[in-house]
């Protein structure tokens, strides 16, 4: 959203205050280096600070000051020797933000607070999260104007981490602080009498306009953390404060379609973000955000939730565009490493939004059904989001679906004819018909080069979703925050809820088990397999999986009893995605056909893959019930290939090789009577040899998710 971070911007500049001297010529010199410094007539300030410093030479503030006046002077460019100069100073007073544990560490506060202000800025959020909260407990002696600017900083950054229960109790206290300073200095007023002059009329109507400024930004911060939690109904009575005190304002407008967007308005969000004044904006030059990438990352977001990812991926590169103009225009920095946030405004290194945009184009790709191209989006993504999980396991999924294949070769066995029979070879007596195999053979994707090498392999997915299960937390209750360079909104890794983790546990372990089963890792599938279906909350659809390649695995491992336990019909109680009705929506537009849509077609699915059990077991006559059970729930055009071919195989288990033929000319599980009797009058040529190859017909394979 829109130009919330302005207030860190300016916030050094209240190190002017934190001047003290121990004669009035130090006073008088100390008051007028910080009038020059509010008035931003930056080289006197420096020229009071440096008699200053003549004067009192081992005053470390001195120092500190005047490097914040040097920054000011340069336009906030000289990012690098501030840093340098604070971590010097820090290390002149012995002082550590861990060992800040008493009132007389108050006095290097703003040393700590500007160090806090350029780690916001270089996205090193964990740290200065640490440095706020150590501030944000010696709050008490702290002037009322330093003691605001410490809380938004840490409401920004909560925000920044996903951790929205803190922000808005921060936003509570700073609510009070508001309210108590504005009381304060009303009864101030009162007191003074008859002093009502020009000066003390301009100074209540500056402080207003201040108050109003302050509480305008704490209504925009309370929906940006309703927002995260999705808290639509807070939200909505906030928006209306939101617009009542920031009007029409570009951060308003986008904040008001964001929510309209979770509402699901789409139209209506859309409408919202076209009215919003763009040219009106500062630009990214003085608040370090382009309005212009915003708007049509945000348009990109609302026509993915429409289901047009087309459209979608048109305006992600529109954004992309937008971004890399923006980045051109600042240019590349200095080429001293060692300054390499140097030469241009801080603020500015807040701009660069490529790598959130690449991700939100490698999902749209994916959803698009262009894995390899959507892989190699995430892959850069991934080099700067490393410690997301929700971003590895995408990038597994790329792999997955790149080395599936389509829809039309996945189902090259449809029900018809020549799906099922290969070719025919002789002629009269010595004519054979040659069945298509249905063996799925593990193929090695590596070709002998490293599995770690980033391409779209099933390898490399395996390494992937190891990585995704790694930074996932251990423990369901709370959730680790340590993402310390998280940025975005679609990039909130392991800051999630732990209802949102624990869904993404569910959705790995499935892609883990799928990719170990077409690696060959039994083993490792089954393991994968058995903790899916001991996870707690495991949606229905999970569930079924589970179940199907737990006993995939047991098959291959020529444990049949046991994988027959996994196949009975009963486990299949829901194939529910586990997920909104909004998203619900969203997703049965994109659930393939070979997914079944219901209980029924899911309890088909599990007897087809029982009778191929019970088949290996010699058990016939119960895999001939199995699949008469099946085909009686579904139509017979639902049938699939791999179940013809198992009636096949039944019939001339049992000699019965007429009917086979019959099977396999009909395309039907079932021949009908008519068939039959026909047969009788007409009697079929049969062949002395049996049909060659007979294959065993693999096990049923689903559409893994």
């Amino acid at each position: 959203m829109a130009a919330d971070k302005a207030a860190d911007q300016g916030t050094e500049k209240h190190e002017g205050a934190g001047t003290s001297g121990i004669t009035d010529q130090e006073k008088e010199l100390s008051s007028s280096a910080l009038q020059a410094f509010l008035a931003g007539n930056y080289d006197a300030c420096l020229q009071h600070l440096n008699t200053l410093q003549d004067i009192n030479k081992d005053d470390y503030k001195i120092t500190l000051n005047t490097a914040v006046a040097e920054f000011c002077k340069s336009n906030q460019t000289t990012t690098d020797n501030l840093r340098q100069t604070l971590n010097q100073l820090k290390n002149q007073v012995h002082s550590a933000v861990e060992e800040m544990d008493g009132l007389d560490d108050v006095e290097n506060s703003m040393l700590y607070y500007n160090q806090a202000v350029i780690l916001y800025h270089l996205r090193q959020y964990t740290e200065a999260i640490s440095v706020g909260e150590k501030l944000y407990q010696f709050i008490e002696p702290f002037e009322e104007k330093f003691a605001q600017a410490v809380c938004f900083l840490l409401v920004d950054l909560y925000l920044l981490t996903y951790q929205a229960e803190k922000a808005l109790h921060l936003l509570a206290v700073l609510e009070k602080m508001i309210s108590q300073g504005n009381n304060n200095s009303k009864n101030g007023k009162n007191e003074s009498g008859n002093n009502t002059n020009k000066d003390s009329s301009n100074l209540k109507a500056e402080s207003g306009a201040l108050i109003e400024v302050a509480k305008s930004k704490i209504h925009q911060y309370k929906v940006r953390a309703y927002i995260q939690m999705k808290s639509l109904k807070a939200c909505k009575r906030e928006i209306k404060s939101v617009m009542n005190t920031a009007g029409n304002s570009a951060p308003s407008l986008f904040l008001k379609s964001n929510f309209e967007y979770l509402r699901g308005n789409y139209r209506k969000a859309v409408k919202l973000l076209n009215s919003a004044n763009i040219a009106e904006h500062p630009g990214f030059m003085k608040t370090g955000e382009c309005l212009r990438c915003m708007f049509w990352n945000n348009l990109g977001c609302i026509h993915f939730a429409m289901g047009k990812h087309n459209l979608g991926i048109f305006y992600f590169k529109k954004a992309l565009q937008e971004n890399d103009n923006a980045c051109a225009q600042l240019g590349t920095g200095s080429s001293d490493p060692g300054k390499k946030f140097s030469g241009r405004p801080m603020c500015t290194l807040l701009t660069n939004k490529r790598y959130e945009l690449l991700y939100n184009c490698g999902i749209q790709l994916l959803h698009i059904g262009r894995p390899l191209a959507a892989f190699e989006c995430l892959i850069e993504a991934v080099q700067v989001y490393h410690s997301n999980p929700r971003l590895w396991l995408r990038i597994a999924e790329c792999c997955i679906a790149a080395n599936k294949g389509t829809s039309e070769q996945e189902t090259k066995g449809l029900p018809s004819k020549k799906g099922i029979v290969q070719s025919i070879v002789g002629q009269g007596y010595h004519r054979k018909i040659v069945l298509a195999s249905q063996s799925i053979q593990n193929v090695v994707y590596n070709d002998g080069q490293s599995s770690a090498i980033p391409v779209a392999s099933m390898e490399f997915a395996a390494i992937c979703l190891r990585n995704a299960l790694l930074l996932l937390p251990e423990d369901q209750q709370e959730p680790k925050q340590e993402n310390g360079s998280k940025t975005s909104n679609q990039l909130g890794g392991n800051t999630e809820n732990s209802e949102s983790s624990e869904a993404c546990r569910c959705s790995i372990l499935a892609c883990s088990a799928y990719v170990a089963l077409a690696l060959g890792d039994n083993l490792m599938a089954l393991n994968h397999a058995d903790k899916l279906l001991q996870q707690p909350k495991l949606s229905g659809s999970l569930k079924f999986l589970g179940h199907l390649y737990a006993a995939e695995a047991l098959i291959s491992l020529d444990r049949i009893s046991d994988a027959i336990t996994h196949l009975n019909p009963e486990n299949v109680t829901d194939v529910s995605l586990g997920i909104s009705s909004n998203e619900q929506d969203q997703a049965g537009k994109q659930t393939p056909q070979c997914y079944p849509s219901s209980v029924t077609s899911a309890r088909t699915m599990m007897l087809f893959n029982l009778g191929s059990a019970y088949c290996l077991r010699s058990e016939y006559d119960k895999a001939r019930k199995c699949l008469h059970q099946a085909a009686s729930l579904i139509h017979p055009k639902e049938i699939p290939p791999e179940a013809i071919l198992l009636a096949v195989y039944l019939e001339l288990q049992n000699g019965n090789t007429q009917l086979a033929l019959q099977i396999i000319k009909r395309n039907q599980l079932l021949p009908s009577v008519k068939t039959l009797s026909d047969m009788r009058k007409k009697p079929v040529f049969q062949p002395v040899h049996s049909l060659q190859p007979i294959q065993m017909p693999a096990f049923t394979t689903v559409q893994r998710k």
